[in-house]
């Protein structure tokens, strides 16, 4: 069984449709150097973060051009958690922890295990995922998720699994990694930034589902 995050909220329906499915987080995307019709502005952000309900966790998704922007989004937006995107050094991440007081996600490459090992301990989770040459996530691509469970049995921090999710792939792809978390954007969409509420709602039921992989 792994938690649940639906990410890439542009809508408040949405943002409700996922915390009544049972998600226990959501992600919001803003601030980043890529075309995707899930990006808002940091004020949309702060906005739809602010209807998020208490025991869930809600994050801001970003690829700031440096810790002390990504420190200035968290003080506008004031998520639970900021997921970073991009590359990052340990120090770099301390002192966004460390001046905000928020949880610290990083996302890695699931290709890059040396980059996942360095960056170890020094965030909170790292997401694992299939990303472009910059860093950013959001391809839609699936990984191998039992690399990525043997990446997961050797690290400290939880392990959130991304990359190509849907809500028919979910429960075999949690049952190979075993991560802490599962991550979704692009799976449960209706088209590029509108989610189908009944597609989240199965993401979320199957993330919890046991089942057997051959």
């Amino acid at each position: 069984m792994a938690r649940a995050k639906i990410c890439g909220l542009t809508r408040g329906a949405d943002l409700r449709a996922a915390v009544e499915a049972g998600a226990d987080a959501v992600g919001v995307i803003a601030e980043v150097p890529v075309d995707t019709p899930r990006k808002v502005d940091p004020a949309t952000a702060a906005e739809l973060l602010a209807e998020v309900p208490p025991f869930v966790t809600a994050t801001l998704v970003t690829m700031p051009d440096s810790p002390e922007r990504a420190v200035e989004l968290v003080r506008t937006v004031e998520p639970d958690a900021i997921q970073l995107h991009g590359e990052w050094t340990a120090d770099e991440i301390g002192y966004v922890r460390a001046e905000t007081g928020v949880k610290v996600l990083i996302a890695v490459d699931a290709a890059d295990e040396a980059r996942a090992e360095r960056l170890d301990e020094a965030a909170d989770a790292l997401v694992v995922d299939s990303t472009t040459e910059s860093g950013a996530g959001g391809t839609g691509e699936t990984h191998d998720w039992e690399a990525t469970g043997r990446l997961a049995e050797r690290l400290v921090s939880p392990v959130v699994l991304a990359g190509g999710l849907t809500p028919d792939n979910v429960a075999e792809a949690v049952a190979t990694a075993d991560p802490f978390a599962v991550d979704v954007a692009s799976g449960v969409e209706l088209r590029g930034g509108e989610k189908d509420h009944n597609a989240v709602a199965r993401f979320v039921a199957n993330a919890g589902r046991e089942v057997e992989v051959a």
